[in-house]
């Protein structure tokens, strides 16, 4: 496994984090807020989400009226069923207006499962997909929060741009209503005007403060139709928890693949090729041993070097695979080993008051060993260390180290494909590298008993 480290550049040719986009702004974010483009998406988001609430609220609730009418007939099922495969395809385009304005990403939910071909296991499946009902659920439940958000949304808009702009627009009145200025209160006996310079700096003020607060606001009330679109409209957590068992699997397969071949290979290029040479060594021998025996005897002893490598290398296979210091004496020894066949110097501690599965205990060793195998080769340091601990229902491991830094799990290297082994067992694994170093690389797996088998 290698895992390359090195100088990383940002975009303006300076160290740090490889690809670093980050932009830097000479007004605060508080100030920017109206004029940036994602403010203008998200009202334009919330002014379209009144008619086209309107729209699925009618055809919802219009449908499903007519669906339930005619259920004492044949008919009321199969309208039903359209009903719900309709809201269905009006939370596709929600999904996309959502990604196009609101910059979400939501997955579409998971598919209707028909065991058979044909119109009516068509019409049992929607009706027995969850998802169709959540998209119903949406189409009622988003025509009074659009209403909400509409007029919020829409007159803290107006009326702060109304008031930041009043001194531009001040001689309107006068000139052209034959008033004093905005109104502020009247009855029959007297009424109250912002005619004065005073009055109109305080009301632009106030829209000033209304103009700066209302982009926020908006981004509040567009929090709201973020979870419905992703909660309602999305797959539910049980299809989004089978897809990600399902590539876990793969991931645990191809793994599994790969360390056969390598060991497959292991044997065939090593070991093997020993012993085939050492069957033939002791095979002419044999044949010298009447004609010359101190020639023979000699073959003998050289294959018996023979041997002794070949047993080595067997060794260094099978501690590959599972060392038996883990099995026997658990992840302190184990890692204790590891760190002194590292080319730096390496302090190990290890803080578990039991051993964890075998399972986990196995992974947290081959984790460290790969990681340490990259201090060794690639990180130029003088000197790493070595943590484990757990911490409620998760096992923690850190490998520290003092060399170059650059490590960056995004490049596709061998921390990319590490990351994916703890991801297959809900893994996680956080690299913290920055260009000159430190190096610090936490994993977390979950913890279970060593009595769980």
């Amino acid at each position: 496994m290698a895992t390359e480290y090195g100088q990383g550049y940002g975009l303006d040719g300076r160290p740090g984090f490889p690809g670093s986009t980050e932009r830097r702004h000479r007004l605060p974010a508080a100030l920017r807020a109206p004029v940036e483009g994602r403010t203008w998406r998200e009202l334009g988001y919330v002014l379209l989400s009144l008619p086209i609430s309107i729209l699925l609220f009618t055809y919802a609730v219009t449908m499903v009226s007519l669906g339930a009418g005619l259920l004492v007939t044949f008919l009321g099922i199969p309208v039903l069923a359209a009903a719900l495969a309709g809201c269905r395809g009006l939370g596709s385009l929600e999904r996309l207006r959502a990604r196009a304005l609101l910059d979400l990403e939501v997955a579409g939910p998971e598919p209707l499962r028909m065991k058979k071909p044909g119109a009516m296991a068509w019409v049992g499946a929607v009706l027995k997909s969850g998802a169709s009902w959540r998209a119903l659920l949406y189409a009622v439940l988003h025509l009074p929060w659009a209403v909400f958000s509409f007029v919020v949304a829409v007159n803290l808009w107006v009326l702060g741009w109304a008031l930041l702009t009043y001194p531009l627009w001040f001689w309107v009145f006068p000139m052209y209503a034959g008033q004093d200025g905005i109104q502020l209160y009247g009855d029959e006996t007297h009424r109250v005007y912002l005619d004065n310079p005073f009055e109109i700096t305080v009301t632009a003020l106030v829209g000033l403060l209304l103009t700066i607060a209302t982009p926020w606001i908006v981004r509040a009330l567009t929090m709201v139709d973020r979870l419905l679109v992703h909660g309602l409209l999305g797959p539910s957590r049980l299809a989004s928890r089978v897809v990600e068992l399902e590539s876990d699997r793969g991931v645990v397969v191809d793994t599994a693949a790969a360390d056969l071949r390598r060991i497959e290979r292991d044997l065939h290029d090593g070991a093997q090729a020993r012993l085939v040479s050492l069957a033939m060594d002791l095979g002419l021998a044999k044949e010298k041993l009447q004609e010359d025996p101190e020639a023979a005897a000699r073959m003998v002893d050289e294959a018996h070097g023979e041997v002794k490598t070949a047993l080595q290398e067997l060794r260094d296979l099978a501690r590959g695979i599972h060392p038996a210091v883990l099995t026997d004496r658990g992840l302190d020894a184990a890692l204790s080993a590891v760190a002194s066949r590292c080319t730096v110097p390496v302090q190990v501690e290890v803080d578990l008051a039991e051993r964890p599965a075998p399972a986990i205990e196995g992974i947290a060793y081959f984790t460290v060993s790969e990681l340490l195998q990259n201090v060794s080769k690639h990180a130029r340091a003088t000197w790493a260390g070595v943590e484990v601990w757990r911490t409620e229902n998760r096992l923690m491991l850190q490998v520290v180290d003092n060399g170059v830094g650059g490590a960056d799990v995004a490049q596709g290297s061998g921390l990319a494909g590490l990351a994916e082994r703890l991801d297959a067992v809900d893994g996680i694994l956080v690299v913290d590298s920055p260009a000159g170093g430190p190096t610090r690389v936490t994993a977390e797996l979950p913890w279970r008993g060593a009595h769980v088998r």
